[in-house]
This record gives structure tokens, C-alpha cells and sequence, in this order.
């Protein structure tokens, strides 16, 4: 598993294999994390779309002269914290301050420290090991 060492992928003369595989864990768990927030995005939306839809059903139901569960919906539903004292945009916030943005920092940390910088030196050596040199598909990198 080895790349010419032009390669932008190509681990640095320095980097052990112990270090690729370090550096590559510490960027797949921030991948996963980056899902993680993407699923906090998901929850904000989804609860933000359901709110302004039992707020249209809030008005349907006054239309309908239902104006008891009309109140209802807007007294105990519309417009409620999804946790103690927030909304999910807060929640959003809070990840990013207490958690996103620390992992990021470590990811970049040690990527600079132990890659000189390089992204997905792991993947790239996972990639020549994997592929087929020569065949169609399986180039190192675009022609």
C-alpha cells in the first residue's frame, strides 16, 4: 500500500502506520459526529415544520368551530420547549459550543500534526490496496 509520494493523499515521510490509522480513526469519528449534527438539523426542522402545522390546525379548527382544542393546541403545544427551557435551536447551539467544534479542533489538530495537514491519507491507502491498477474504474486518481 503505497502512493507516490506527489500523491496530496500520500501519508508524509514521517507519518508511522500507526499514525495513519490514529489520524484516519480521528477523522472517521468526526465524520460520524458530522452525522450526529446532521440529525440535530433534522430534529430542528422536523419540530420547527410541526409547529407551524399545528398552528394551521389551530386555525382550521377555529374555522371548524372547535375553538376549545384550537386553544388547547396553542396554550400546550405551539410554540413549547422540545427540552427544559429550549428550543432546538438552542439545542443546535449548545452541540456546536460543547462538543462539535471541540472534536473539529482535535481532528484538524492532529491531522496537522501527524499529516502535515493531509485529509484522508488512510482512505487513500485503503483505495491502493483495494484497487485494480490498470483497469478501467480503478485509477489512482482522475486522468
Amino acid at each position: 500500500m503505497t502512493l507516490p509520494p506527489d500523491d496530496p493523499h500520500a501519508p508524509p515521510p514521517h507519518a508511522t502506520p500507526r499514525e495513519v490509522e490514529a489520524a484516519g480513526k480521528v477523522s472517521e469519528a468526526l465524520e460520524w459526529v458530522e452525522r450526529a449534527r446532521g440529525r440535530l438539523y433534522d430534529l430542528h426542522q422536523m419540530i420547527g415544520r410541526a409547529d407551524f402545522l399545528l398552528g394551521d390546525a389551530a386555525d382550521l379548527l377555529d374555522d371548524a368551530g372547535h375553538g376549545g382544542l384550537a386553544a388547547l393546541l396553542r396554550r400546550d403545544v405551539i410554540g413549547r420547549n422540545v427540552v427544559e427551557g429550549r428550543w432546538t435551536f438552542q439545542l443546535v447551539e449548545e452541540f456546536d459550543a460543547t462538543y462539535y467544534d471541540s472534536v473539529r479542533d482535535a481532528e484538524r489538530r492532529v491531522r496537522e500534526e501527524l499529516m502535515d495537514g493531509r485529509r484522508h491519507v488512510h482512505e487513500a491507502l485503503l483505495k491502493e490496496a483495494r484497487r485494480t491498477p490498470g483497469l478501467r474504474h480503478h485509477e489512482r486518481r482522475p486522468g
